[in-house]
């Protein structure tokens, strides 16, 4: 690939290696455009594309949601109309003090800290683990992409546990690298043994709790990690040669607690966590990452060095200084459910039945039959009474 070296204006110098030799003559020539035939698809390419890496002009792009301007504007509503279900955004937004520290944000003219370290002092404050483990990013999807970046060979392979947080079969598609799926091996131990054997130095990713559903179990039989995962197993994995990506994106609405200080025993863990689920701040982009301090300094060296907006900084400080209400948006979100069995037992009362289940795999649920449509609307009457 070509390489223009234009710091010493006006003059520049073309470098190129031999297997390019015949582009730079082109560019010399004056030649707009050069047509040339892919292997794979025999697909006419410009001079453009064949700058491109080959499995990049292969990659689909990622399909975000609409924008919340464009959204209203093509549905013809308001904005205050508009009921957003579909991105798992916090709807009860950031504590006030995050308002207030936006609005008397000073010197937005200068650099931000490369390194975060207020930020970084406050998160090692909140989590319990040393800053100097810590490193911020814009959003956790950059700390994502810069694992991947760092860690992966072009034809390595990450493991996958689908479905959850589709970046991580993107990001790994971004940097060459090829995805072992879970639903290909029949129980959860046997897909991560084989796909250890498989592949040299496997990248494995979920999310705590599974991410979209949220679901709190293991189900072993589809190998789709859902789970806030046992301690058992998350030991065994860490016992192989592999490097662990626990991403923690909901853990403060699990009930259970981070592993993000096993980073400090095991070289072979990174904990991921966002402002955007807990505090209302997806906008904004504030993620952070917990790492063993051998893997760490490779993470400094790659990443981008202004990586964090001084927006982005001080309204994620200000999130942390009303824990209060952090929590109390948690627990509005999350105790809108109630116990499976004891909505068994009410519903039985008022003469609906449903099947409670106790088993391990399905501890928590409860199935419901479908039947005839006034047997559904009974339903549905008594379950608006709870809600």
């Amino acid at each position: 690939m070509g390489l223009i070296d234009v710091q010493g204006v006006p003059s520049f110098s073309l470098h190129c290696s031999e297997s390019n030799l015949r582009k730079s003559r082109a560019l010399r020539q004056n030649i707009s455009e050069v047509c040339c035939v892919h292997n794979t698809k025999s697909k006419t390419l410009t001079m453009r594309d064949s700058f491109i890496h080959p499995h990049l002009r292969m990659l689909a792009a990622y399909q975000p949601i609409l924008p919340f301007e464009v959204m209203y504007a093509q549905l013809g509503r308001k904005l205050e109309d508009i009921v957003k279900l579909d991105a798992n955004e916090n709807p009860y937004g950031p504590p006030p003090e995050v308002f207030e520290a936006l609005g008397n944000m000073k010197f937005t003219y200068v650099y931000p800290d490369p390194e975060s370290r207020r930020l970084r002092d406050a998160l090692a404050h909140d989590s319990g683990l040393d800053s100097e483990y810590i490193l911020v990013g814009c959003g956790a999807d950059e700390i994502i992409d810069l694992i991947m970046r760092c860690v992966l060979d072009p034809g390595e392979k990450i493991i996958d546990c689908p479905p959850t947080f589709s970046m991580y079969v993107f990001d790994a598609a971004v940097n060459g690298a090829g995805v072992i799926k879970g639903e290909t091996i029949n129980t959860f131990a046997c897909f991560i043994s084989l796909s250890v054997h498989m592949v040299l130095r496997p990248l494995f990713c979920f999310t705590v709790p599974r991410n979209p559903d949220f679901s709190l179990n293991v189900d072993l039989r589809s190998v789709l990690v859902y789970n806030i995962i046992s301690e058992e197993d998350l030991l065994k994995i860490l016992n192989m040669p592999i490097l662990v990506v626990l991403d923690d994106a909901y853990i403060e609405f699990s009930g259970v607690e981070s592993r993000i200080k096993w980073v400090k025993k095991y070289e072979n863990l990174i904990v991921l966590r966002t402002f955007s689920k807990r505090a209302g701040l997806d906008g904004l982009r504030v993620g952070y990452g917990a790492f063993p301090l051998r893997i760490i300094e490779y993470m400094w060296r790659a990443k981008q060095p202004y990586n964090v907006s001084i927006a982005g900084e001080i309204a994620a400080l200000a999130a942390l200084s009303n824990g209060k209400y952090l929590e109390d948006v948690r627990d509005a979100l999350v105790t809108c459910g109630m116990d499976a069995n004891k909505l068994k037992e009410d519903l039985a009362k008022m003469g609906v039945m449903v099947l409670y289940y106790n088993n391990q795999e399905l501890k928590g649920f409860v199935r419901v039959s479908a039947e005839k449509p006034e047997h559904t609307d009974a339903l549905m009457d008594c379950l608006k009474q709870f809600y």
